[in-house]
C-alpha cells in the first residue's frame, strides 16, 4: 500500500508519499481499501502539530474517508468483507488502505457514492449535532451561517432548511453567496463588501437571528453576536479564520443569549448510541434528497499537497475530495 506519511509535523511540505506494509486488522478493527478521502481543516492543523489531538509519529493524516472492507478483525460482526463504508477516525485516510475501528464505520446504503460518503460524516454530523441537538432549532426560526460556502457551512444551510428554518448565508464573495442560495439559503451577505451587522439587521427587520452558526471565528464573531436575537444561541463550531476571538461577557447578559460549544467528536465518544442514531437519520435524509455534500472538486490522492494549497487559497466551495 501507499500513504502520505507525516514523520515530522511541521506542515504539509513535510508529508511524503511512501510505500509501506499493508497492515492486518486486530480485534475490533477492519482493513479498508480507500476509494475517496475528503480534506478538512483539522487535517491541516494535525500535520502542523496544532490540533487538539497529537498522534504518535509517524502517522497518516486524513480524518474522513470511504471505501471497501477488505478484512475484519476478531469480534467484528456488523461489517463484512466487500461492504462499502464511510469512516471518520481522525487519521489514516490519505492512502490506499487503512485500519479503522469497526465501531466508527458507517455502513453505506446501496447507491451512496464514495465521493459523497467521504465528504459526509464530519460536516453533517457537526451541523445536525449543532442545530438540532445543541441549538434545539425550531421551524420558523432564523439561522445566520458564517463561512456558509465551506463544507460545514453548506451542510448547515441544508440541515437548517430541512428543519424549516429561514437561513441567511454569509460568505466572502458574490460567487460563494450565489452557491449558498442555490442550495437553499433564503438570503445572503457578502461580508467582504457589506457591513455584516447592518446587513443582518436589515434582513431580520431589526430582530436578529435566533441561531448563529460560526465555524469561522476571528473578526466576525463579535459583530455577529451583537446582532443576535433575544434568547439567541451562538454556536461555536471552529476557527477557520485562525484567530480564536474573545467576547465581552456582558453581551450574552444583555441579549439573554447562550454561547454553545459544539464538538461532535467528543459527543460521539460520550454518547455513542445517540451519535449512531443521528448518523442513521442523516443517511435517511441523504436518501430522501434533503442533503447532499457540495463537492468543489476531486483530485488524485497523489496530488494531496496541491489540494492543501487550494484549500489554503480560501477558494474552496464545499469539500475537496481525494480519490484513488
Amino acid at each position: 500500500m501507499h500513504a502520505w506519511l507525516c514523520e515530522n509535523p511541521t506542515g504539509v511540505d513535510a508529508l511524503n508519499w511512501k510505500e509501506i506494509s499493508t497492515p492486518q486488522p486486530k480485534a475490533g478493527e477492519v482493513l479498508i481499501e480507500i476509494k475517496a478521502a475528503s480534506l478538512n481543516f483539522p487535517d491541516l492543523l494535525i500535520v502542523q502539530n496544532k490540533y487538539q489531538t497529537k498522534p504518535a509519529l509517524p502517522f497518516v493524516p486524513g480524518s474522513e474517508y470511504a471505501g471497501i472492507v477488505q478484512a475484519v478483525g476478531d469480534g467484528v460482526t456488523h461489517l463484512t468483507v466487500g461492504q462499502h463504508v464511510a469512516c471518520l477516525s481522525g487519521t489514516g485516510g490519505f492512502g490506499t488502505h487503512t485500519l479503522a475501528p469497526a465501531a466508527l464505520c458507517m455502513p453505506l446504503p446501496a447507491g451512496f457514492p464514495f465521493v459523497d460518503a467521504a465528504a459526509f460524516i464530519m460536516i453533517y454530523a457537526t451541523s445536525y449535532h449543532a442545530l438540532v441537538d445543541r441549538a434545539q432549532l425550531k421551524a420558523g426560526e432564523t439561522v445566520l451561517v458564517l463561512g456558509a460556502a465551506g463544507g460545514v457551512g453548506s451542510s448547515a444551510i441544508q440541515i437548517a432548511k430541512a428543519c424549516g428554518a429561514r437561513v441567511i448565508a454569509a460568505a466572502s464573495t458574490d460567487e460563494k453567496c450565489a452557491l449558498c442560495k442555490s442550495i437553499g439559503a433564503d438570503a445572503s451577505i457578502n461580508y467582504n463588501s457589506e457591513d455584516l451587522r447592518e446587513a443582518v439587521k436589515t434582513l431580520t427587520d431589526g430582530k436578529g437571528p435566533d441561531v448563529i452558526y460560526d465555524p469561522v471565528g476571528g473578526d466576525y464573531t463579535e459583530p455577529a453576536f451583537r446582532s443576535i436575537a433575544w434568547r439567541g444561541r451562538y454556536l461555536v463550531i471552529g476557527f477557520a479564520a485562525g484567530k480564536i476571538p474573545a467576547l465581552p461577557i456582558n453581551l450574552p447578559l444583555l441579549k439573554g443569549a447562550s454561547i454553545v460549544g459544539v464538538f461532535w467528536g467528543s459527543f460521539a465518544k460520550h454518547e455513542p448510541k445517540a451519535s449512531a442514531a443521528m448518523l442513521l437519520e442523516l443517511a435517511k435524509m441523504y436518501g430522501a434528497g434533503k442533503i447532499k455534500p457540495v463537492i468543489d472538486r476531486t483530485m488524485p490522492m497523489a496530488e494531496l499537497k496541491a489540494a492543501f494549497a487550494h484549500m489554503g487559497s480560501r477558494g474552496v466551495m464545499g469539500k475537496l475530495v481525494m480519490v484513488n
